[in-house]
């Protein structure tokens, strides 16, 4: 147990800490109870956002009978106004006092009603469509509230139980290592009652099912977490702060670039999971029930990608790490354009081609996985350096416009990706001959336009001031 600084001034109100504990300092029991609980609590949320990443368009088209840029409109709109929130949450948390600390009472308090709210966004409404588009925007609103007001004070608290980057880091390999793996869950869900693509009461099974995951994991994790988070580093107190911490994170050159990375990734992650359910059954013509399993390998590899990754950035530094995964990922990208389709006329096994297709196939998907799992985790591990770099450390505030502004790149990109589609030609109606320009488009969503992305964040990254193992701390000095 270590004292304060004679640097940072003690606290002053009875509600905080005496004295700040490091959780890289606790006994290795603890350490491990904290790692454990972190990682579930990215669980319940992580199954949600891989069957929205890959269903929500889908059932908003063939269940819910949306045009695909009204669908894109829906994902828009919400995803703009779950970035709005983002910033508002982030500072509210930093200000929060209570004898739980700042990021306790708003993850135990909204565990509830997130999960039920999940559970709704699943639900087809009767109406016609803007009846419908109407209902879909305003649960999608309320959803996307209450996962920030988990989800951010949650990501904070990776930067404030600990000043070890190594612990850091693998907080946030627990924190996906659970997400993922609640991912392959979810998938396996979806291969079980999503058989009906159009059939809109088995997404609502999904819905229920995921949203009593979310409440149960985040109860868990708040449980498992709440010793050594009542007791960690927490933002600073002094008042009349917000507008020079607002300025400072414009200013924060180390965080741009984190930021400018995060962003990048993420959406060519996004696009790729929402054209995967039409590109596989359009594309590459497998059957729908063999293409909601053949999910399975990506979540697979990404989960197999997280525990490499997180060794080599031990062994050889994070950018290292970062490069070699996104090659990877690059090279997937490149191989889904140019892959040939199966011969629907007959089974995916039924002949040497079409094994020999499909396999081509499952090797793509699983170097996909491989790489693009250094989107999950490095620039996250790389945010508390960002953080430490601000004398206050306002992790909330930070996390909050890492998110906010993700998710406005996201809302655009998805956007982009339903009138896209529109444009191309695309119908959402099974057994319908697609014109080229469509295929084109969805192989494009698949291999170029998210190859590009990576590219693009690997740029951003190059003035980086890491370059190998990295060390327990960075000078603040560095930009």
């Amino acid at each position: 147990m270590t004292s304060p600084t004679p640097s940072t001034p003690p606290p002053t109100a009875p509600d905080l800490p005496a004295c700040v504990v490091d959780t890289a300092d606790l006994p290795a029991g603890e350490r491990r109870r904290v790692l454990l609980a972190y990682g579930m609590g990215d669980a319940g949320t992580g199954m949600a956002a891989s069957l929205i990443g890959f269903y929500l368009f889908i059932f908003y088209t063939s269940a819910a009978g949306l045009p695909p840029w009204m669908a894109g409109l829906v994902l828009m709109v919400s995803r703009l106004w779950d970035a709005i929130n983002d910033p508002i949450v982030g500072w509210l948390s930093d200000k929060t006092r209570s004898s739980w600390g700042p990021r306790l009472p708003w993850i135990l308090g909204s565990a509830v009603p997130l999960g039920f709210a999940m559970a709704l966004m699943w639900w087809l409404p009767p109406g016609g469509l803007w009846v419908r588009f109407a209902v879909f925007v305003a649960i999608s609103m309320v959803a996307n509230s209450l996962y920030t007001c988990v989800n951010l004070p949650y990501s904070a608290l990776a930067a404030e139980l600990t000043t070890s980057v190594n612990l850091r880091t693998r907080l946030n390999s627990a924190r996906f290592t659970g997400s993922i793996i609640a991912g392959l869950v979810g998938i396996v869900l979806g291969g079980v009652l999503l058989k009906d693509h159009q059939n809109p009461d088995s997404y609502l099974q999904v819905g229920i099912f995921s949203g009593v995951l979310i409440t149960c994991s985040t109860l868990l994790c708040g449980w498992g977490i709440a010793p050594a988070a009542r007791n960690c580093q927490r933002p600073s107190s002094q008042r009349g702060t917000t507008r020079r911490l607002l300025a400072r994170v414009g200013s924060n050159g180390r965080f741009q670039m984190v930021l400018g990375l995060y962003l990048l990734l993420w959406c060519a992650l996004q696009i790729m999971q929402t054209a995967a359910l039409i590109y596989l059954p359009v594309v590459m013509r497998l059957p729908e029930g063999w293409s909601n399993w053949i999910l399975l390998p990506f979540q697979v590899s990404t989960l197999v990608g997280l525990q490499l990754w997180t060794g080599v950035a031990r062994q050889r530094g994070r950018l290292t790490a970062l490069h070699w995964g996104t090659t990877l990922w690059i090279a997937a990208c490149l191989m889904a354009m140019l892959l040939v389709p199966l011969d629907a006329a007959i089974g995916p096994t039924a002949s040497s081609g079409n094994l020999l297709r499909l396999c081509a196939l499952v090797v793509t998907i699983l170097i996909v996985g491989l790489g693009a799992s250094t989107a999950y985790l490095i620039p996250w591990a790389l945010l508390p350096d960002a953080i430490d770099a601000d004398p206050e450390k306002p992790a909330g505030l930070y996390s909050a416009w890492m998110v906010f502004t993700q998710k406005i790149c996201i809302s655009l990109a998805l956007f982009f990706f339903g009138n896209l589609m529109s444009l191309s030609g695309y119908q959402a109606a099974r057994g319908i001959l697609q014109p080229d320009s469509a295929l084109l488009a969805i192989r494009m969503c698949m291999g170029l336009i998210p190859a590009l992305l990576v590219v693009l964040g690997l740029v951003v990254m190059r003035r980086w001031p890491e370059r190998g193992p990295h060390p327990e701390a960075l000078p603040a000095s560095v930009p």
